[in-house]
């Protein structure tokens, strides 16, 4: 083993990089002061390990990098690689050639290599201290060292023999132990403290868990009886719901019904009140006293027929010829007066009569009644109907929120089960101009639970059963084990980013592997036609395959409540409106009825009134005739020639006229009577019948008032029993959420698992009740416990099971260190022993032969104590009595440092060592034994050696020229001696 080559870059005065090819023997590194020679010493001192910049003749460490001259820049970092050959196998590496390398920067990073390969400085130190290298680098030995070795502490010369012989390897160990050991005593007392303290809670914290188990098993009873109790309770709750849900139903139909009834009711009584109001008394009484006067008047008129006719037979009596003339005009005025007055009264009685509709008013609102009948028939039928639409709705509503409350309580329980990723549609990204197409195509897929694996899908499902909640499950790793090719919507849904992302393309691939996308509805049906496998949507939404069709997307169970509720508030809007019409309707008909009332009694009064008016009109006429007449006769008698006989004769027949006409008159005024005592009799009979009539539609009216009264409180104590049932509704929904609410929030479980709790066994006699009772009671007098009592017991318990085994162990490891230490320690005196023996013997061997006659040995300080002993020098130069090595020369000292130093390498050989003008200060007789010792060692090993000696560069095998470049850096120039001799 021996040193091939250094190479050195940017290391003090070796800018370039340069390498130094060393062979076995003496190598003599030469050059003049300045040059660079030193350096060569010191890059093998540092990349050997050195770690103090004074060892490598510097001030901090990263003055080893070249920093550069007038000419040259400075550098980043320093660099050396030293080369060893292993060919001897010494090194304990798997190579032949190991080439250490060091490299620092000016940030003040170090790095150590092996072969190229990082390494720490304790891995260089490792491989080279069985060589006999070691961290002191005894190896290389300089001008201070020389004095430093006389110089020396005993204990620091003892390192040197100990770093020769490997017993530092051992001391590194039992250094490790040592620490191990110190370590070891600290955690056994920090051990043995923490089991005291441990110890000491243990006792009050196991009286705690007592409670605490005591208290967890009173409260897990207690947890048991509530769940059985609650499940009991709200299972009651919810039969009462139904039930009561029921009874509403029933009376919602009773209630409606009985509206029915009361509308045919109001409208049978409005029907008859009209019929009263038509046929009332008052009306046949005023017609009787109409004809009642009417007889009147044509009594006056027989009686002024009869006193006219006795006028004129007196008249005829009188016929004095002394005044006739005046009388006449008088009679002829007076008459003229009476037409005047008759034509006026027939004036007024034909303007009385012009304009009179009542018989056409009356046929206008006879027909207006039946029109209001008929919308109130109507109205009543599309009450009816909306009352059942809107109750239809209602039910559509429950049945939704059902199905909806059960798929959501279904996925809550399937979502929290163990395996499960969330439902498909959490778990996907539909392109948003596609979503009604996908929807369309993965249907129901979308709500399923997707779970990781068959198995959590199989408890899924078993869950699902055991509950008999609807649901739909998936499972991924049934999925993504099928190859499938993706159908044409596969490019527009993915999966979200996350840990299951590949399992759900995978399972998005099996579902959409048969779905196409059709351009039309035709071109999906023609698609399902070819090939019966397909499933053929549209981007409308539609869905075909060979057993279903579906038009347009299918609205989630949401959607489909939030549309069955519109229908049901437009359904009671509806019937709201159907109720404000049937009410409307039901004024109509009364309004009609009453305008069809009075119509009639305005007809029966137009038609009373035309009577009299004929009457009336038939008797002025008659008189407006003879007063005519009577003019007429006067208007003669007064222009005739022969006045008195013309008067006379003109009166006669006048007179005769008179009594004609009033014969006539008579006996017209006598029909007349006949036909009011007619119409007297004939009214009689028509009030005896509708005295009749009316006292049936008054007894049938009776029935319906009667009728209408029982039904209306029929209705309002369905109504109040619709309120009561209402409010115990609410009141039990009320219950029933708050069971439902405190079992979530307390006994943190659903309803369902409740009312599966079975009841535990209890003494006989005992009620849960009663047993709850008790449990709270005990619980109460047992107070406040410490919760995490028991949990801490079982920690505390571990913990101090713990720490025993670990106090054993570490007061075994504490034995097997100090048995290491002892078995360390003698492997170290032996070792010391051995090479201080070898050491001894060599250096009076070696001071013999460097001082002839002289006496030179190795004196131990502390014989006894071979671990910490130090070691002595004694030197004798022949012929002097020299106790203080102070007292002997500079070359005496060097020679006498020289010999330890050697007798060390002889003793405990290394495979190269470097020296640095050891032997400047001797003298050419000690120059000429030094160089006898130099030939002694050549065969033992690699010696290189700095020097500026003629003779030490004659006795060298090869040399090594150090000179320096303009440029400041240093170079080398290699020259073998055996080559200039041969």
């Amino acid at each position: 083993m021996f040193l091939k080559s250094i190479t050195l870059k940017g290391f003090k005065s070796f800018a370039d990089s340069t390498t130094l090819v060393l062979e076995p023997g003496v190598t003599v590194v030469v050059g003049p002061n300045g040059s660079g020679k030193s350096n060569v010493v010191d890059a093998i001192a540092w990349v050997l390990g050195a770690q103090a910049p004074s060892s490598v003749r510097s001030q901090k460490m990263d003055d080893v990098i070249f920093a550069g001259t007038a000419k040259r820049p400075a550098l980043g970092r320093a660099e050396v690689s030293l080369t060893i050959d292993n060919s001897a196998g010494l090194l304990p590496i798997d190579f032949s050639e190991v080439t250490v390398s060091r490299t620092l920067f000016r940030t003040g990073e170090s790095e150590y290599a092996i072969n190229g390969v990082s390494c720490r400085l304790l891995d260089v130190q490792e491989l080279l201290s069985d060589a006999g290298v070691g961290r002191q680098q005894h190896v290389i030995v300089s001008q201070g060292q020389i004095d430093a070795v006389l110089n020396a502490r005993p204990e620091d010369r003892r390192a040197i023999i100990e770093e020769a012989s490997g017993v530092l390897k051992h001391r590194k160990r039992k250094e490790k132990a040592e620490r191990r050991l110190e370590s070891t005593e600290a955690n056994l007392l920090r051990a043995q403290d923490l089991l005291r303290e441990v110890r000491r809670q243990l006792k009050p914290l196991e009286r705690q868990a007592d409670a605490a188990r005591r208290h967890g098993t009173l409260a897990a009873e207690l947890r048991t009886l509530r769940l059985h109790v609650s499940g009991r309770d709200i299972a009651a709750l919810q039969a009462r719901t139904q039930a009561l849900a029921n009874d509403k139903v029933r009376s919602d139909e009773s209630e409606n019904a009985l509206r029915a009834r009361l509308s045919a009711l109001d409208a049978a009584v409005m029907s008859d009140e009209a019929q009263l109001t038509a046929r009332g008394d008052s009306t046949i009484n005023d017609e009787l006293a109409r004809v009642e006067n009417l007889r009147g008047r044509a009594r006056g008129l027989v009686q002024v027929v009869a006193e006219r006719r006795r006028s004129v037979e007196r008249e005829r009596g009188q016929m004095m010829d002394s005044g006739v003339a005046a009388q006449l005009e008088g009679e002829a005025a007076e008459v003229r007066q009476q037409l005047e007055e008759v034509a006026q009264m027939l004036r007024d009685a034909g303007a009385m009569y012009v304009g009179g509709n009542a018989a056409d008013e009356l046929a206008t609102l006879q027909a207006a009644t039946i029109a209001a009948q008929q919308m109130l028939d109507e109205a009543i039928a599309a009450h009816a109907a909306a009352s059942s639409a809107a109750a239809a709705g209602a039910a559509r509503v429950e049945a939704f929120q059902a199905t909806i409350d059960a798929q959501a309580l279904s996925v809550k329980t399937l979502s929290d089960a163990s395996g499960s990723a969330g439902t498909l549609l959490e778990l996907v990204d539909i392109d948003d101009d596609w979503r009604v197409a996908v929807q369309a195509a993965l249907g129901e897929s979308l709500s399923a639970v997707v779970m990781s694996d068959i198995a959590s899908a199989r408890a899924a499902l078993a869950s699902l059963r055991s509950t008999k909640n609807p649901g739909a499950v998936l499972a991924l790793d049934a999925m993504s084990s099928v190859g499938v090719n993706p159908g044409e919507l596969r490019a527009h849904v993915r999966a979200k980013s996350g840990a299951h992302e590949s399992s759900v393309n995978s399972l998005l691939d099996v579902l959409l592997s048969r779905v196409t996308l059709a351009s039309s509805f035709d071109a999906a049906v023609d698609a399902v036609l070819r090939d019966a496998a397909t499933i053929a949507v549209t981007r409308d939404g539609d869905r075909l395959s060979a057993t279903a069709l579906r038009v347009g997307l299918a609205q989630a169970s949401t959607e489909a409540l939030a549309g069955a509720r519109q229908a049901a508030e437009s359904s009671a809007a509806r019937l709201v409106s159907a109720e404000l019409a049937l009410n409307d309707a039901r004024t109509g008909l009364a309004i009609a009825r009453g305008a069809e009332a009075q119509a009639a009694t305005r007809a029966e009064e137009e038609r009373r009134r035309t009577q009299e008016h004929e009457v009336e009109v038939a008797g002025l006429s008659q008189r407006e005739h003879l007063l005519r007449d009577r003019l007429r006769d006067i208007e003669a008698r007064l222009g005739s020639d022969s006045p008195e006989r013309r008067d006379a004769a003109s009166r006669s027949r006048r007179i005769d006229q008179q009594l004609v006409e009033l014969s006539d008159a008579m006996k017209q005024v006598e029909r007349i009577v006949n036909v009011l005592n007619g119409r007297q009799r004939d009214l009689h009979e028509l009030r005896s019948r509708q005295s009749v009539e009316m006292r049936d539609i008054s007894r049938r009216l009776d029935e319906a008032r009667k009728e209408r009264s029982a039904n209306e409180k029929l209705l309002e104590e369905r109504r109040e029993l619709n309120r009561r049932i209402e409010v115990e509704q609410s009141e039990v929904r009320v219950r029933l959420e708050a069971s439902i609410d405190t079992l979530r929030r307390e006994l943190e479980v659903e309803p369902q698992v409740a009312m599966d709790t079975a009841a535990p066994e209890l003494p006989e006699g005992m009620t849960p009740v009663l047993k709850i009772r008790e449990l709270e009671r005990e619980l109460r007098i047992m107070g406040p416990i410490n919760p995490l009592a028991l949990e801490e017991f079982e920690a505390l318990q571990q913990r101090n099971s713990f720490l025993e085994e670990q106090l054993e162990d570490v007061k075994n490891s504490r034995r097997e260190l100090v048995k290491v230490i002892k078995q360390v320690d003698l492997e170290i005196q032996q070792m010391f022993a051995s090479a201080y023996a070898d050491v001894r013997d060599n250096f009076a061997k070696l001071f013999a032969s460097l001082f002839p006659g002289g006496n030179g040995r190795l004196v131990l300080t502390m014989p006894d104590d071979l671990l910490n002993t130090g070691i002595e020098v004694e030197a004798k130069p022949g012929g002097k009595n020299i106790k203080k090595l102070s007292l002997l020369s500079g070359g005496e000292r060097a020679l006498t440092a020289l010999a330890f130093l050697f007798a060390v390498f002889r003793s405990r050989p290394s495979p190269f060592y470097v020296m640095d003008e050891v032997e400047a200060a001797l003298d050419d007789v000690n120059l000429h034994r030094f160089l006898g010792l130099i030939a002694e060692f050549r065969q033992e090993a690699q010696l290189l050696i700095v020097s500026h000696q003629k003779r030490t560069m004659e006795a060298g095998d090869s040399l090594l020229g150090v000179t320096m470049q303009p440029g400041g850096s240093s170079r080398v120039v290699v020259e073998r001696v055996a080559a200039q001799s041969a």
